[in-house]
């Protein structure tokens, strides 16, 4: 009885097999390798995988030249350079056919046990997502060499001139909202974006529209008041922008205006009503250091360098380096 019982459910797995060879090869090779590509991305963990031609982002040049002149970027110079190269991914990736766009889920729901300490943005609370996403997209590019065939491009997280979330939307992935983050109509905003551009064609996704409506909660809720126009975001007064790209002194105009974020900042996410479906992330290399929740306020005011050095290794505090982020905790503690 027993044998009969595993012969059936190894022959239902054959079956399974062949009918899934059989229905691939019912499809155009757009459609198959979208069908590999989606497949593969799911099981390693992205959200979300979409699929937009590779061209020139025409509506975007006006819009991101304008912000420049504007000086909107601040003291983050680097977004001035390599301006054509955001704009055209051919300039990235010679030959490329397509942009794949992917979103990697970090919206957790645990919190720091002192409310009055210094706040750090949930993206933060685990290993740095360039770290861990660069791993997932490695790994998805030898998959899709192994199914597909010989693939030439690149892999991005934020850490070349693309200019990602223009991307997502185009794919289909979620519409930029009125706080300039993507939101996706299902899950929020809080993810982290990747991009492959490659020289492979695949089935190409539509944009969604705006579901934004007439709601302001992220404009009204910003402390700086960085989102002065509805889907335009001031870089140079985001309290992101000051307590990590900015290397010089926070100006004192801000005393009393951080709500004591020290790293990042989440406001217009949290008030955002989109992120009440937010699903809290199955990735354990971004669960939240127990020590680093545990952490009063004191704890962070007298925190040593040996003690940054262990506690926040690989983390994305790295960045602000030890003294950045006691710039950053000076400065809110003696607003």
């Amino acid at each position: 009885m027993l044998i009969s019982i595993v012969l059936a459910i190894i022959l239902e797995s054959i079956l399974q097999l062949l009918n899934a060879n059989l229905n691939l090869q019912h499809l155009s090779f757009k459609e198959k390798y979208t069908q590999i590509l989606k497949n593969e991305a799911y099981k390693l963990g992205f959200s979300f995988c979409g699929v937009s031609k590779s061209e020139f982002l025409q509506s975007e040049e006006p819009r991101f030249s304008k912000w420049l002149s504007e000086n909107r970027n601040g003291k983050m110079a680097y977004m001035e350079n390599h301006f054509d190269k955001r704009l055209d991914p051919s300039k990235l990736v010679e030959g490329s056919k397509s942009v794949v766009s992917l979103l990697y889920n970090y919206y957790t729901d645990k919190q720091q046990n002192d409310p009055t300490a210094p706040q750090i943005s949930k993206y933060a609370f685990g290993e740095d997502y360039h770290i861990v996403v660069k791993d997932k997209l490695k790994q998805l590019v030898d998959i899709l060499r192994e199914q597909i065939g010989d693939i030439e491009g690149r892999a991005f997280v934020d850490s070349a001139p693309v200019l990602e979330k223009a991307w997502a939307a185009k794919s289909g992935l979620g519409w930029i909202g009125k706080n300039a983050n993507l939101i996706n109509k299902g899950n929020g905003s809080f993810f982290f974006l990747a991009e492959l551009i490659v020289d492979v064609e695949f089935e190409y996704d539509h944009p969604v529209r705006d579901y934004c409506g007439n709601c302001t909660a992220c404009i009204d809720a910003c402390p700086t008041q960085a989102i002065y126009e509805p889907h335009k975001v001031d870089g140079s007064r985001c309290i992101s922008y000051f307590t990590i790209e900015l290397k010089d002194s926070i100006p004192k105009e801000y005393n009393g205006k951080f709500e004591n974020w020290a790293f990042g900042c989440d406001v217009c996410q949290d008030v955002c009503p989109w992120n009440r479906f937010s699903k809290p992330h199955n990735e354990p290399r971004f669960d939240a250091n127990p020590s680093m929740l545990g952490m009063n306020k004191k704890d962070w005011i007298e925190i040593t360098e040996d003690i940054f050095e262990k506690l926040f290794k690989n983390s994305p505090l790295t960045r602000t380096k030890y003294n950045g982020l006691l710039r950053n905790i000076d400065f809110i503690t003696n607003e």
